[in-house]
Formats: structure tokens, sequence, C-alpha cells
């Protein structure tokens, strides 16, 4: 039977595959990593926000195909327990579904206005006005964590699925220059310099500098 496979989108701009690629790294699952190419429907249903629900990233795994990033992450907890990616703790592990929750269904106006692109650098952006509640209500879950575990992630001294599903953010807040307080700002480091963020951004570097269908959308 081959190995477990993580099929992705677009390095640069595919929030959810790199959600997808940092659970398996967490979880460390040695993964295959195919990627769609950015004519077929599911990538571009991924990367222009054109359905609730994606079929990218999708893991297959001794059988089993598993797509969401929740539901790879659940998965990947239940595969490998050990690995960290849910509180031992009954409470924390509830608050860490819940807050990976949230990240999953909302801030819709954070991710029209401030779109994914790794590469893209905006100093001085200005964040519009229907976004910055969404800023402010991620940075007051990361200060509510950080000030709850002592950091430097989320949950603690390791990552988990919440860290997973906030990375795309950090690196939007990086693209565009959110400012931040020194605490969440540390948090953002934290979570860029991964070695597994290092790997998929360096692989991001490669990709061409423009999908022309993602800049007319955004």
């Amino acid at each position: 039977m081959p190995g477990p496979i993580l099929t992705v989108t677009s390095r640069n701009y595919g929030s959810w595959s790199l959600r997808g690629w940092l659970l398996c790294r967490i979880a460390e699952l040695d993964v295959e990593v195919r990627e769609l190419s950015l004519e077929e429907d599911a990538a571009r249903a991924e990367l222009l926000l054109l359905s609730p629900s994606f079929l990218v990233p999708r893991l297959e795994h001794d059988g089993v195909t598993v797509w969401d990033t929740l539901a790879i992450g659940e998965y990947l907890h239940e595969l490998r327990p050990g690995a960290g990616l849910l509180p031992a703790d009954p409470a924390q592990r509830a608050h860490c579904r819940s807050i990976a929750g949230e990240m999953h269904s909302g801030f819709a106006n954070l991710r029209s206005a401030l779109p994914m692109n790794v590469k893209a650098r905006h100093p001085g952006f200005r964040v519009v006005s229907g976004a910055q509640p969404d800023v402010d209500r991620i940075v007051a879950i990361w200060r509510e964590c950080l000030g709850a575990h002592g950091g430097p992630f989320l949950f603690g001294a390791t990552p988990t699925l919440a860290d997973a599903m906030y990375a795309p953010v950090c690196s939007r807040f990086h693209t565009y220059d959110v400012a931040l307080d020194p605490v969440c700002a540390a948090y953002r480091d934290t979570i860029l310099g991964l070695p597994a963020m290092v790997e998929w951004t360096e692989a991001a570097r490669a990709e061409p500098d423009r999908v022309e269908e993602l800049e007319i959308e955004f």
C-alpha cells in the first residue's frame, strides 16, 4: 500500500493547504505532497473561496481519505494522540477546538481584505474598517491563550491544532504589516519560524509570481 499522500493547492495562496501541511508535520506523519494544477476546479474553489466545503487539502492514509482541515486534524489526533494536536486537559481541549472552529468558519472580512500571499510584502498597508474587528478578535484570542498557558504557542510549549489553524493569519499579518503588540508579534514570529513554515515558504517562493484570477478577485 502506498504511503500517506497530502494533496494541496498553491503554497503561496493556499491557506487551507498550509493548515493541512502543518497538521501532518505536527503529527509527524511523513506525507508525499501532491500539488493540484491551478486550473483544476478544486484548487480554484479553495483559493477563490467559492465553496464552504473544499476538497483540498486532502489526506489519503491507509485506505482512508480525509478532507477539510478540521477533519484532518481530528483524524491525526486519533492516529497520533501523543503528538499533542489537542491538549490533554479536557477544558483546554474544548477551548482549542472552539478557537480552531472559530477560525474555520469565521473571519470572512479578513480573508477577503488580506488574502494569503506568502511572497508579497505591503509595508504600511491600511486594514479596511470591515476587517479590523476580525483582526481585533484574533489578537484577543492570542492574548488570552498566551496569557493563560505561557506560550510560546497558544496552548503552551508545543504547537496544537489551534496553532496550525492560525498560522496562515500569522503569514497574512506579516504580508500586510499588521501592527501587533509585543506578545502577539512574538507569537507571529514563533509560528513563522517553525521549520515546517520555513519549508512551506521556501516552496512558495518557487511558484509563479501571479495568478491572474486571484489578483482580479481580491
